[in-house]
């Protein structure tokens, strides 16, 4: 395979790789249509819906970085099988979950494979193109992220308005076998080198699973929002939140001594040295923060406050996301990006989507509001979204990919899971406190608005400063 050229099959297999991820993204936005659902028929508490959400979140994000660095050393290839087929099987046990104690394990175990998935589709997407193709690959595979967004609430709703919501999870099987045969038969295996970070260590050692860090990440991580969820209805500075909140403190404290010390971390610490890194990290933590809650509630503010069924509010939260289809999948953000620069082309995206969340929040009874809205959204996230990413890789050595790829994931989906409960919260005091329920959206909206904005600015900053000294 030619370096400069890239591999020869390489738009057909980004094809099979973006149906792997697909699968992933399929079920968060499935679950949230179903919200109302799960809450009349499981019995759910907002604490319990919460947790379905957060528990695929945190197990995935916790493991993403153990995930990228076994594809680094076993194979890629490999590594995005077993996940499919482990996301396959927690499919079917949430499906046939009969409490939500159950439906939240399942969840738990889906984020196994998951985290997989995550990070060796995209580390193939960047070992199979050639650098002057990654930003448009990086594009395509992000606005993937978008059509399962568009498409997981109109399945979502569909099976809803016909089947029972088991249905929503059980519906992920035909692609996950569609995809095992495709990955199977088309995808090439890749993998590093065997490395060793100091010349004196053992023969055979490099690149080992950081097993305890992945341990103290997720058990930090978890803390942080189980505080974070209990807080509206124990009270922020009660024993209970206020202890839970220390030992996360404690715990994440201790993973960053941890990979600081141990000779093959799965988070490189040098990594923060770079501008670009660091700016990218306090960008996408921020942006995915205050977009997962803000979306979080818009599924809810269709249903609830516009009084739309599941069905009616996937198809209405369709413009979104195929604005960034469009955008990305016909090569112009990526045409844009190289155009304006990626410091702007952040700033950019980040001032629109903030500008999307504010006109949803303060839309007033209507649709019209929050489709402009959406489209808002949609345009900033297609140009912004694939430039963080590409920034996040291309400050790693691609033989870290898979690494790399479980940063970029961690970072998304402990954003997500954070912004989700934090949202979520502001919605429970904002109804615990007698204001509305659309009210309370609204404050929730607001919020996340304000988050997306401070992280495109943060984000757009610290990668200029990185280009001027680079210069």
């Amino acid at each position: 395979m030619s370096v400069s050229q890239g591999h020869p099959q390489r738009w057909l297999i980004l094809g099979v790789i973006c149906l792997a991820q697909l699968t992933v993204l399929l079920d968060n936005t499935v679950l949230n249509v179903a919200i109302p659902s799960l809450t009349r028929e499981l019995h759910a508490a907002t604490s319990d819906i919460q947790w379905m959400i957060n528990a695929y979140s945190l197990v995935q994000s916790g493991l993403l970085l153990t995930a990228g660095s076994a594809a680094d050393r076993y194979g890629r290839k490999k590594m995005l099988l077993a996940g499919l087929a482990l996301f396959g099987i927690g499919s079917v046990a949430a499906g046939l979950a009969g409490s939500t104690g159950q439906l939240i394990a399942a969840r738990a175990g889906m984020g196994i494979g998951g985290a997989l998935l995550v990070t060796t589709t995209l580390a193939v997407a960047m070992q199979i193109f050639a650098p002057e193709e990654q930003p448009k690959a990086i594009g395509i595979w992000s606005a993937v992220n978008a059509l399962g967004f568009a498409t997981g609430p109109l399945i979502g709703g569909f099976l809803l308005n016909h089947f029972w919501w088991g249905a929503i999870f059980l519906i992920n099987l035909p692609v996950v076998a569609l995809g095992l045969v495709a990955v199977a038969a088309l995808v090439p295996e890749s993998k590093a080198a065997p490395s060793r970070r100091t010349p004196s260590g053992p023969p055979g050692r490099g690149d080992r699973p950081d097993l305890l860090g992945a341990l103290l990440s997720t058990v930090g991580m978890a803390a942080l929002v189980f505080a974070i969820i209990s807080g509206p209805e124990h009270g922020w500075t009660s024993p209970r939140v206020l202890g839970t909140a220390a030992v996360a403190v404690g715990v994440l404290g201790l993973f960053a001594y941890w990979e600081s010390r141990v000779e093959e971390p799965m988070l490189d610490l040098h990594f923060f040295r770079d501008r670009r890194f660091t700016g990218a990290v306090a960008g996408a933590v921020l942006i995915t923060f205050g977009m997962g809650g803000a979306l979080f509630l818009l599924t809810q503010h269709l249903q609830s406050v516009l009084g739309y069924g599941p069905l009616e509010a996937g198809l209405r939260t369709a413009p979104l996301a195929l604005a960034v289809v469009v955008l990305n999948f016909s090569g112009l953000s990526a045409k844009w990006v190289q155009k304006l620069g990626t410091p702007v082309s952040i700033a950019l995206g980040m001032v629109l989507m903030s500008s999307g969340l504010v006109s949803i929040a303060l839309a007033s009874g209507g649709y019209a509001g929050a489709l402009i809205g959406l489209l808002l959204i949609g345009v900033g996230c297609a140009l912004a979204n694939p430039a963080m990413a590409h920034a996040i890789m291309s400050a790693i050595p691609p033989e870290r990919a898979g690494v790399g790829a479980g940063i970029n994931g961690t970072l998304a989906e402990f954003g997500n899971g954070l912004g989700v409960a934090v949202l979520g919260a502001v919605l429970s005091s904002s109804v615990a406190s007698g204001e509305s329920l659309s009210a309370g959206l609204g404050a929730g909206q607001l919020v996340g608005a304000v988050a997306v904005l401070v992280g495109g600015l943060v984000a757009a900053g610290l990668l200029r400063r990185a280009e001027r000294m680079a210069a």
